[in-house]
């Protein structure tokens, strides 16, 4: 792709870069986006590529996956594996752009920068919206997940807002740890973990003799499809849920403004994304080639009773990563924008304390009231792909090319094929936006009005453990 590297002169600041062999000595160093680093102050330049990458995959492994199945389900099987394969290749050109542009200028921070430097202050406003509400739907997500790992494991122990609300206060707590290095050894741990329920999901519902949710008597036979036919909405949101299971990409911009050196970005990101694709397919296709119809969404829940308790004992780690990863970032976005400029970024002023610990509780408070107002998993998760991860991953990657590359005076064959690719991703992405967001609503509608659907800050069990 060496047509990427025509450069707009006037957008790059040479000096504007930590020197990553520095890295012990980076005191009166400046940043373009940190300032300088200060004593005593916050040293943000300090996650390795193998941090990095590690960061990544627990933005992208974890309640994503548990959806993989149920939209195969939806989809048939192979049209499933290959609208996952054409989702992870756009995404993966989409986070091969972040990389290009960040080194191209040093200064964007997030994809609100990106926005603004675009489309201007209404690109910032909207773009910069778009993030915060992602992130802080994915970590009401990941509350939710929590709450059903909780009732799992205890058989409804307890009111099932309050499971909600323990997630909310624990992922709080250890959001709050101030930059990405000092936070990685959660998303190693978070990552283990749901590795490791995924792993057994995938090994129990091999060897069970049916799902939990199937009948329990007289023979069974697994009702997967190659293909299958289902509606406009129906299938538009199972897309949606796909797109969700690649929808980290916004933040691998944050990610890449930590990294002690930004030209190892592309190392983490091949790591992440072979790693990634190859573990959506294994499981996407196991789990529903022996559950069928009767896999669970969160796919977790295919198990038998007790092997489900073992997934989600599992896999809590995993989604408490996950909460912890998601409001750290979107919190960190807002404080960027707060203080950027000032020297209360860089020093550890009572400003400084008291703007990051409001910033992350605001965040958490908003994650638990969507878990709580919208407690339905696979509606929210397809919602949250497609009104949001689209607009996230597909748009504004196309819109980075073309802004790069539009004013190049060698318009070859390659770059006619670029500006037509980019041209596609937006096309599909906008078209995923309105069909999976209407899908998706009309899932969640569907799910209130069933009889026993789940409602809103219940203390019902969402596990169906009981």
């Amino acid at each position: 792709m060496g047509f990427f590297n025509e450069k707009k002169g006037e957008d790059v600041e040479h000096g504007s870069e930590l020197k990553p062999d520095d890295s012990t000595n980076i005191q009166g160093q400046t940043d373009a986006v940190f300032g300088e680093v200060v004593e005593g102050g916050p040293n943000y330049r300090n996650v390795s590529w193998i941090g990095s990458s590690i960061l990544m995959m627990k933005t992208q492994i974890g309640l994503g996956v548990l959806s993989i199945p149920a939209a195969f389900d939806t989809l048939g099987l192979i049209p499933g594996i290959l609208s996952l394969l054409a989702i992870g290749l756009i995404t993966l050109w989409s986070g091969y752009m972040v990389g290009v542009f960040k080194v191209r200028h040093p200064e964007t921070y997030g994809i609100e920068d990106v926005g603004y430097r675009i489309f201007g202050r209404t690109g910032r406003e909207v773009l910069g919206l778009g993030f915060a509400l992602f992130w802080t739907c994915v970590a009401g997500s990941g509350m939710l997940g929590i709450s059903i790992g909780l009732n799992s494991l205890s058989e409804h122990g307890a009111c099932t807002a309050i499971f909600v609300a323990v997630a909310c206060v624990v992922g709080f707590g250890l959001a709050s740890i101030q930059t990405l290095s000092k936070i990685s050894w959660i998303a190693w741990a978070g990552l283990a973990g749901i590795l490791s329920a995924i792993i057994t999901l995938t090994i129990s519902v091999g060897i069970q003799d049916r799902p939990s949710a199937a009948p329990q008597f007289g023979p069974w036979e697994s009702d997967f499809e190659l293909f299958k036919s289902p509606t406009f909405a129906e299938a538009a949101a199972a897309l949606s849920s796909l797109v969700f299971a690649y929808a980290g990409t916004p933040a691998y911009f944050n990610i890449v403004s930590e990294m002690k050196d930004h030209k190892e970005y592309f190392k983490a990101l091949s790591l992440c994304q072979f790693v990634m694709t190859a573990l959506y397919i294994a499981i996407g296709v196991v789990v529903y080639y022996y559950c069928g119809s009767f896999v669970a969404s969160p796919a977790l829940g295919s198990a038998g009773v007790l092997m489900k308790k073992v997934c989600y004992g599992l896999a809590l780690p995993g989604l408490l990563a996950s909460v912890v990863l998601v409001t750290h970032i979107t919190a960190k976005y807002f404080f960027i924008r707060t203080l950027r400029g000032t020297r209360h970024l860089n020093h550890n002023t009572a400003k400084h304390w008291v703007t990051w610990f409001s910033l992350t509780a605001a965040v958490s408070l908003t994650a638990y009231i969507i878990a709580s107002a919208i407690p339905v998993f696979g509606g929210l998760v397809s919602l949250v792909g497609a009104l949001l991860g689209t607009l996230m991953c597909f748009q504004p990657m196309g819109c980075m090319w073309l802004y790069d590359n539009w004013g190049r005076s060698n318009r070859d064959w390659r770059w006619k094929a670029m500006v037509a690719w980019s041209i596609f991703v937006i096309v599909s992405g906008t078209f995923l936006l309105i069909g999976g967001t209407y899908g998706s609503i009309l899932g969640i509608i569907d799910s209130y009005n069933k009889n026993g659907g789940t409602a809103a800050w219940t203390c019902a069990d969402n596990s169906n453990s009981t």
